[in-house]
């Protein structure tokens, strides 16, 4: 079964996904230990009722068909029959849009466990205390269905993807340290520099 937070480290980088549910390496900073204080702090409030909506945290979910598992942060019954899942976030808004497909693959879950459309989810980001809602529709639906066969295929090969080229995403990933992208792009610019001098020097040559 593969994780749903596997959706949410692949989508912001194949490599931090692969470092962490493959080979076991995790780092926290201080972005990683509030979201866990934040998460634990929804953990523990059980479940809400009130007139309108039925509330329940900390929801484990699962998806057999796709081979998905995890846990929804708060997921709200509505009287009138709607299924709202809610993802916590710590911190505004990002560019990033793996958290929606995090939040997406949490609806595929639940509507096969209770047989129910879930048609809409958002993320609530605690530093702005507002909700942001996502629209379910097909092309997200499709996208988990592609994503979950590359993932089940870079959990099985366990082969480490080359990390991303991209300043910020990785100068705000706990695991900058041990992934060292800036070190292996390095690496391999001199590696294509001593060949582009060697393919020159074998022209001359010939």
């Amino acid at each position: 079964m593969i994780p749903l937070s596997a959706f949410n480290h692949f989508m912001y980088c194949p490599r931090r996904c692969y470092l962490i549910h493959v080979e076991g390496e995790f780092t926290d900073n201080v972005h990683t230990l509030l979201g866990t204080f934040e998460h634990e702090r929804v953990d523990q409030i059980g479940h809400k009722v009130n007139t309108d909506v039925h509330v329940e945290y900390a929801l484990p979910v699962w998806n057999r068909r796709l081979g998905l598992s995890g846990k929804c942060d708060a997921v709200e019954f509505h009287s009138e029959g709607v299924i709202y899942p809610v993802e916590h976030k710590h911190g505004e808004r990002r560019r990033w849009i793996n958290d929606d497909f995090q939040l997406a693959a949490q609806a595929m879950c639940l509507e096969e466990m209770l047989g129910r459309p879930v048609e809409k989810g958002a993320i609530y980001h605690y530093q702005s205390r507002r909700r942001r809602e996502l629209i379910i529709d097909l092309s997200l639906r499709n996208i988990i269905e592609d994503t979950a066969v590359q993932i089940r295929q870079l959990l099985k090969e366990k082969l480490r993807p080359q990390p991303i080229k991209d300043k910020r995403r990785c100068s705000g990933c706990s695991l900058h340290e041990i992934c060292q992208p800036e070190m292996i792009h390095s690496s391999h610019k001199l590696l294509q520099m001593n060949q582009c001098l060697f393919d020159d020097s074998e022209e001359v040559y010939l």
